[in-house]
């Protein structure tokens, strides 16, 4: 029997998790409310709130388990990539915690994290893991990519973005239109009363496989600028359908890329991950389309999404297994690539 502790600090949620032979014991999460203010996560601030955090989320974690310090076989933790500051906090903990205890240390890659977040299991919980190979739409505020996953340990990124992500598309359009941060989920909701059809922006020219969501940042500042010129109250008297439009431009990039895989890898099952994969327009976009093209789709559940100790848990399970533990003098990658 096999047991790791996890920990995941990359951005403003401080997590850790136990994850025992494959299923997962606890998950807990603190969130910072600090940054809602400032419109966005203040690294200062993250950093700090994460040092605050951390002993009390490990210790709620580890007795939500009900296990023993003892009982812990190894500690995984984010390597990168992510926030400095908040990394080098959940890195230095692993460390002194796994010195402490004499076990094994196991460095995780955030966006490996986000894939594997697929493959955990809860008792009574139904739950089928993608078969290998398979494409992941890999999409969160920070990253958009489409990797070909042929093994837990063997990943191949064909397209990626070429300057913006797409999570970074829902929350600057909503800072545009003045919501307050996180505005991503915000533009979700609203999207659901409105008319997706109601404004049309134009979708970006580049690679068949890759991304670019600058433009269409640039494109919707203009359009709320020269709209709100005319009618100052324009935003608010059409922010449903507003929502909609922008997130269905969003959804509509990334499905047809998604299609272009597909049909240059001949690999029809699918799964999504990463923050935006909460996003309700993409999962049903999604769904009808894997009925329509009879692709067999894999998405995390909601509670997965977003950044969490559950996912760097089942990575570093795996990496265990393999005995690929880290050394003591490993530091975190704010830019960290390999996957």
């Amino acid at each position: 029997m096999k047991t790791i502790l996890a920990i995941e600090s990359s951005c403003d949620d401080t997590s850790a998790a136990i994850i025992q032979d494959g299923w997962l014991l606890s998950n807990v999460t603190a969130n910072q409310e600090v940054h809602k203010k400032y419109g966005g996560v203040v690294p200062e601030l993250a950093s700090r709130a994460h040092q605050a955090n951390i002993v009390p989320v490990v210790d709620l974690a580890i007795k939500s388990a009900g296990l023993k310090i003892s009982e812990i076989d190894g500690i995984a933790f984010t390597r990168g990539p992510g926030l400095l500051g908040s990394l080098l906090v959940g890195v230095s903990f692993a460390k002194g915690f796994a010195l402490a205890n004499n076990i094994p240390l196991i460095d995780v890659n955030h966006l490996h994290g986000h894939i594997s977040a697929l493959f955990l299991k809860e008792k009574g919980v139904e739950h089928e893991n993608p078969s290998f190979p398979f494409i992941t739409l890999l999409v969160s505020g920070g990253h958009s990519q489409i990797i070909v996953v042929k093994s837990f340990f063997d990943k191949e990124i064909i397209g990626e973005t070429i300057d913006d992500a797409a999570g970074e598309a829902f929350d600057k359009s909503a800072k545009i239109m003045g919501l307050p941060y996180p505005g991503g989920p915000l533009i979700d909701k609203y999207a659901k009363k409105g008319n997706p059809k109601a404004y049309k922006f134009t979708k970006p020219k580049v690679g068949d496989l890759q991304f670019s969501f600058s433009g269409l940042k640039t494109a919707i500042l203009y359009f709320i600028r020269d709209e709100v010129k005319k009618n100052p109250d324009f935003v608010k008297e059409n922010l449903y359908d507003i929502c909609a439009s922008i997130q269905f431009t969003i959804v509509d990039i990334l499905i047809e890329k998604l299609k272009n895989a597909i049909k240059q890898t001949g690999i029809n099952e699918i799964a999504i991950a990463g923050g935006v994969s909460a996003n309700s327009g993409l999962r049903n976009t999604l769904r009808n389309e894997a009925l329509k093209n009879n692709w067999k789709l894999h998405i995390p559940e909601f509670k997965y999404t977003t950044d969490n100790a559950a996912m760097i848990a089942i990575t570093g399970y795996h990496k265990f297994l393999e005995s690929n533990f880290a050394e003591q003098s490993i530091t975190a990658e704010a830019r960290l690539k390999d996957i």
